[in-house]
Formats: structure tokens, sequence, C-alpha cells
């Protein structure tokens, strides 16, 4: 059977940013509202940070990685536990035009190679250590596992969030500190405008049917969906606080706990630990 040309693409002609309609155009109304609430492994651990707060700490990252030569086009992995700083940093990738690549922290060293090589990322982003259920996940030895595999040959820098100030092997010249990059960073930062076709993230499928394959989403039609299907699917209202409970290395995570919600000016809540696992009698901090 003949294969046909077939060319699908959303508003074309369209030119938006990603962060920008997820932070900058809530700010006069919502500056001051609740974006993301944060509860850690640990229930005595939490924050919350308004969209004034989320958007001044995107626009600081966005403007490290573009210190660190990172640009429009430029593929950057992601290997961080589930804290607001795995949502700045996707946001400020976003901001600048560069591509996301989320890898899940529960991954092995093999499978984050494997991520790495395919979509050429020129920048890993992790933490010393994630912590799920009181356990402690070797993020940072991991990366460096990685990073030993042959094939690996686009990474330039590795920036590191100090999560638990577990020990952490130290490579001088590649690997940086989140905190030491940040302490300088400006907080002002204008969007690049992105064609609506231009690519936003990739994401790769399980591999349950073969290798995993990279799945590219494009800037437009993905924030179009996420944002509608937050709003109608789940009947969202002004003041309604959100919880996905998907972890931000799933597209379910991308779509419902971080894009969707925060184009919608909606109050989301990120929840480090294992939901299997957590206190029945755990209570979640409003919105406010």
């Amino acid at each position: 059977m003949p294969q046909a040309n077939v060319s699908i693409k959303w508003y074309e002609d369209g030119t938006l940013n990603l962060a920008a309609n997820c932070l900058d155009r809530h700010l006069a109304e919502r500056g001051d509202q609740t974006a993301i609430i944060w509860e850690g492994d640990d229930a005595s651990q939490s924050k919350k940070i308004t969209y004034r707060e989320l958007h001044r700490d995107v626009c600081r990252f966005a403007n490290t990685l573009l210190g660190l030569g990172i640009k429009k086009g430029d593929v950057v992995a992601i290997y961080m536990p589930m804290v607001p700083e795995a949502a700045v940093a996707m946001l400020a990738c976003a901001r600048i035009g560069a591509i996301h690549s989320v890898i899940f922290g529960g991954f092995s060293p093999e499978a984050v190679a494997g991520r790495i090589i395919d979509s050429s990322s020129r920048l890993v982003i992790t933490a010393d250590e994630g912590l799920r259920a009181g356990r402690a996940i070797p993020l940072k030895k991991n990366v460096d596992d990685a990073l030993k595999n042959p094939n690996v040959t686009t990474i330039e820098n590795v920036v590191v969030l100090k999560r638990t100030g577990g020990k952490t092997e130290w490579h001088e010249g590649r690997d940086l500190w989140w905190s030491d990059l940040l302490e300088n960073a400006s907080d002002q930062h204008q969007p690049e405008e992105m064609n609506a076709e231009d690519p936003l993230f990739i994401l790769y499928t399980s591999g349950s049917t073969g290798k995993p394959k990279g799945v590219l989403h494009t800037t437009g039609g993905y924030l179009v969906y996420a944002a509608t299907t937050f709003k109608y699917v789940f009947d969202y209202h002004p003041g309604d606080i959100y919880w996905c409970t998907a972890d931000v290395g799933w597209v379910t995570g991308h779509s419902y706990l971080l894009y969707g919600p925060l184009a919608c000016g909606a109050t989301t809540l990120m929840f480090e630990g294992g939901t299997k696992l957590a206190d029945s009698g755990a209570h979640v901090p409003g919105g406010g």
C-alpha cells in the first residue's frame, strides 16, 4: 500500500513562548497566588512558591543556561527528584527555546546514557540524591556512571542540585553546583519567541515493545492540548488546588503536574514521596 505524504502542523504561522504563558501573563492578576505547593518525602519539609517567585527563579535559571552556552534548539537532559527545581529547569528550558528531555529518576545509568546518546544532550541537570520513602537514590552517581559510557560524547557540563548533602564525586571543570550558578544570575529575562511548531521537549516511551523511542512534542499544539484538557477534563475552577500524583518524568507529570495547571493559573501540588507509602493522615497545606 503506497504511503501518503502527510503533513500535520498546528498554528503554523503562530508564535508564542510556553514559559511566558505559564508565568508572565499571570503576574499582574495572580503574581502573589501560590503556583506550586511542594511537600517533601519527609512531610515536615514543605514550601509554597508564588507565581512571582517561580517567575523569578525561572528567569535566573534561564540566564544560567544561556551563560553555560545553551541556546535555542539544544537538548538538555533533566534527571531530578520531585522538587520545585525540576519545574524551574523545565520552564527555563522552554523560556530560552532549549528542548528538555526529562528522565525518570528511577531509571538506571544505562537508561540515562541511552537517552543522552539518542538525543545528543549537551547538558545534564541532576541532584546529589533523590528521596523516596526515606530511601536515598544516588542520582549524581548514576549520572557519573552514565557518562562513563564511551558513546556519550556531547555532554559539556553537569549541574547538580544539593538535595540531601550526601557524598558526591566531583569532576572539576564539568560539574557545577546549582546554588553557585544562581547566586549571581539576573532575574530579568525576555522569553524567546518560538514558532508554534518549534520543538518543546523529547520524552521517551517506556520501551515495552522494544528500544525506547524519543517522542518530540512541539510548542503550540502541546500547550493548547495540556491547558484545554486540564481545564475541561478535570473541571478546573479558579481557586482549586490540583494534585497530579504522576512523577514529572512521565508525560502525565509534564501535562498535569506542571504545564496544564500553570497555563490555567492554578495551584499545583508536587509531592516528593511515594503515594503507596503515604501517611493516610498527612495534611496537604492549602494554597494562598
